[in-house]
C-alpha cells in the first residue's frame, strides 16, 4: 500500500476507510466492530499493533477489550499514556515511548511486546461523552505525522460513534422486543441528521424529514466543509429498517469523503462504488449532492437520480428545474468520473430538494399532490423564513389528502440567497 502524507490520502487508503464506515452503519456486535476499526487503523497507518480501550464510567477506569496478544486489563482514568489520553480528551503522539513519563511499561511487560512509538486518541461521541480511546503503536520505519493523526482522528471519531451505538443497541436488546428495537433504530437514524441549521452569510438553509414509519430510507445534511454548504438529500428505496440503514451508510460515507479531502466527484464516484458492492441487486438510493460556494454563489451538484430539483428565480417568479445528472447511487459501478453541474442562486432565490414522498401523497380520489401546488405555495410565501415555508408545505399534505395517511417518508431541504434589494 503507497503511503500518505500531506498531499492527501492514497486512494487504497481511502477505500479502506470508506469501507470501514460502511461497515459501521450495518448492524455488528461490539467485537466484530471493534475488530474491524482496529484492523483498519494498522493497515492505513503503517502500524504493528492497534488496540481499543472501553470507559466504564462507574468505575473511572479504561478496560481493554481488542488486543491480538492481551486482554482483561483494567487501568484509571489519568494513569498511563492511554489514561492520561482518557482524562484530557487530548490526541497524544509520543515518537519514544520508553522517554514519555506518561507511559506506562507494565502492558509490554505481560504481552511480550515492545512499545517503540504511539499515537493515542479519545474517542468522544456526538453528545461529547467519552466513550473509550483507540491506541496504535510502532508506525513501520519511523513515527507517525499530522497527516496519520488526521487520519486517526477521522476513524477515531466514525469508531466512537459507532461504539455507543453498539452499546445501546446491546442494552437495548436486552430489555426490549421488536418495538423497542424500532424505536431505537429512529433515535440513530434520526441522530445522524444536522441538530442545527448552519450559519452562512448571506443564505438561509433549513431541512427537515418525516418517515412514514418508525424508521424512514430519507436522509439530509446542511453543513459547512471548507467555507463551503454541503447540501445533501437522500432517499432510498422502500421505507423501514432496510431503508434506513441504508441511507445511514450512504451518509456516513459522504461525510467520511469529505472530511477527507475528497472533491464533489471523487466523493460520489468512491461512495456510489461501495453501495454497488454491497446493496442488494433491487436496493439504490437516488441523492442531491451539491456544494455551494458563497462567494461567488455557485453551487456544483450531483443529481443521482435525484428529481425534480426545482430553483426558484425570484427575479421572474419562474421556476427551473435540473433533471438527474446520473443514475441512483448504487445501482451500477460507474465506469469513469463525471464532471458537476453548475447552478448559481440570485438574490431571492429558493432551492428546493423535496423528496417524492411529498409529491406523491395521494388523495382519496388518487390525485397527487404534485409540483404545480409546491409552486404556488412558493410563489405565494413572500419574505417569510425558510422554515415557514417548510411548515406551510407540510400544512398543505393533510388538507389536501383529507385524511389519507402518510404513505411515504418526506423530507425538506430548502435553500435561499438573501432577499431581492
Amino acid at each position: 500500500m503507497g503511503e500518505h502524507g500531506q498531499d492527501g490520502l492514497s486512494a487504497r487508503d481511502m477505500g479502506v476507510i470508506l469501507e470501514v464506515t460502511r461497515a459501521l452503519a450495518a448492524p455488528f456486535d461490539l467485537t466484530t466492530m471493534l475488530t474491524t476499526v482496529t484492523s483498519a487503523a494498522r493497515q492505513v497507518l503503517n502500524a504493528e499493533r492497534s488496540s481499543v480501550w472501553l470507559h466504564d464510567a462507574g468505575a473511572a477506569e479504561l478496560v481493554l477489550k481488542v488486543s491480538s496478544d492481551i486482554s482483561d486489563v483494567r487501568i484509571p482514568v489519568g494513569a498511563g499514556m492511554v489514561g492520561a489520553c482518557a482524562r484530557d480528551r487530548q490526541i497524544i503522539n509520543v515518537p519514544d515511548c520508553y522517554a514519555d513519563p506518561r507511559f506506562d511499561p507494565a502492558v509490554d511487560k505481560r504481552s511480550g511486546f515492545r512499545s517503540r512509538c504511539a499515537l493515542t486518541l479519545p474517542l468522544v461521541d456526538h453528545r461529547d461523552a467519552l466513550v473509550g480511546v483507540m491506541q496504535v503503536l510502532n508506525r513501520t520505519g519511523g513515527t507517525f505525522n499530522a497527516a496519520d493523526e488526521a487520519l486517526a482522528a477521522a476513524l477515531a471519531a466514525q469508531c466512537a460513534v459507532a461504539l455507543q451505538r453498539v452499546q445501546m443497541t446491546e442494552a437495548l436488546i436486552e430489555t426490549e422486543k421488536m418495538r423497542a428495537e424500532l424505536e431505537m433504530a429512529r433515535m440513530v437514524q434520526m441522530s445522524t441528521l444536522p441538530a442545527t441549521m448552519p450559519v452562512l452569510a448571506g443564505y438561509e438553509a433549513f431541512g427537515t424529514s418525516q418517515p412514514a414509519e418508525l424508521t424512514g430510507g430519507d436522509t439530509f445534511d446542511l453543513s459547512l466543509v471548507d467555507g463551503q454548504l454541503l447540501v445533501v438529500l437522500g432517499d432510498a428505496t422502500g421505507h423501514g429498517i432496510a431503508p434506513a440503514l441504508s441511507v445511514t451508510q450512504m451518509h456516513a460515507m459522504l461525510r467520511m469523503a469529505f472530511r477527507l479531502g475528497a472533491d464533489l466527484e471523487d466523493a460520489f464516484a468512491e461512495v456510489n462504488d461501495q453501495l454497488a458492492d454491497t446493496l442488494p441487486d433491487d436496493r439504490f438510493i437516488t441523492a442531491f449532492i451539491g456544494l455551494l460556494d458563497p462567494a461567488t454563489h455557485r453551487m456544483r451538484f450531483v443529481s443521482a437520480g435525484q428529481g425534480p430539483i426545482l430553483h426558484y428565480q425570484a427575479a421572474s417568479g419562474s421556476f427551473a428545474r435540473y433533471p438527474p445528472t446520473s443514475f441512483p447511487l448504487g445501482a451500477m459501478h460507474l465506469p469513469a468520473r463525471r464532471a458537476a453541474s453548475t447552478l448559481e442562486l440570485l438574490p431571492g432565490d429558493v432551492l428546493l430538494l423535496l423528496s417524492d414522498g411529498l409529491y406523491e401523497q395521494h388523495d382519496a380520489s388518487g390525485e397527487m399532490f404534485g409540483e404545480e401546488r409546491v409552486e404556488q405555495i412558493v410563489r405565494e410565501h413572500g419574505p417569510a423564513s425558510m422554515a415557514a415555508l417548510s411548515a406551510r408545505l407540510l400544512a398543505a399534505l393533510p388538507a389536501f389528502s383529507r385524511g389519507t395517511a402518510q404513505e411515504d417518508d418526506i423530507t425538506l431541504v430548502l435553500l435561499r440567497r438573501g432577499a431581492l434589494a
